[in-house]
C-alpha cells in the first residue's frame, strides 16, 4: 500500500511539471517502488501469504464515490487523501514543491518502517528480507538527501 502510494505520486511528475531533474528523479523511484512490490508479493507468495491485507467488512462499502483508502491503516509517512488531493491540483513550482516534501515524508516513513522491523524481537531474521530491508534503508536515504537537496535549490 505504501509503495503503490509512491508509485502513485510519481505518475503525476509527466502531466504536472516540466522540471527534467524531478522527472529523473521520478523515475528513478518509480523503478525502485515497483522492483520492491515485486520482491514483497514474491516473499508473501513463497510463504502463502495474502498479498492485500483483508478488507473490514463494512456496510457502507458499495457507495459510488467511496474511497477505500480510508478503510486502510494510514502507514508512517502515507500522504492524506487531502494531501494527495493537493498534489493532483498542483502544477510547475508548486507540484514541484509538493511533491518534493511528501514523498521526503513517505520516505521518512518507510525508514520508520525499516526500524520498527528490527527493532522487533525475532523479526528480520529472514536473510532475503535482512537485505530487502537494508537496501530499502540505504535507497530510501538516498533519495532523501537528493530530494532534500532539490528542495533548497527550489526554495
Amino acid at each position: 500500500m505504501h509503495h503503490a502510494q509512491a508509485v502513485e505520486m510519481t505518475a503525476l511528475i509527466e502531466s504536472h511539471t516540466d522540471n527534467k531533474d524531478l522527472r529523473m528523479l521520478g523515475a528513478r523511484i518509480s523503478q525502485s517502488q515497483s522492483d520492491e512490490i515485486k520482491f514483497m508479493k514474491r516473499w508473501l507468495e513463497i510463504r502463502g501469504e495474502p498479498i492485500a491485507p483483508p478488507m473490514p467488512e463494512m456496510p457502507s462499502m458499495d457507495m459510488p464515490g467511496m474511497d477505500m483508502s480510508s478503510h486502510h491503516i494510514q502507514m508512517p509517512g502515507m500522504l492524506t487523501p487531502k494531501q494527495m488531493d493537493g498534489l493532483r491540483k498542483a502544477k510547475g513550482a508548486e507540484f514541484d514543491q509538493m511533491f518534493l516534501s511528501g514523498m521526503i515524508q513517505h520516505h521518512n516513513g518507510a525508514l520508520i518502517m525499516v526500524k520498527d522491523l528490527f527493532d522487533t524481537a525475532g523479526a528480520g531474521q529472514d536473510a532475503e528480507l535482512f537485505n530487502f530491508a537494508t537496501d530499502v534503508d540505504g535507497g530510501q536515504r538516498a533519495e532523501i538527501k537528493i530530494m532534500q537537496t532539490m528542495l533548497g535549490k527550489n526554495q
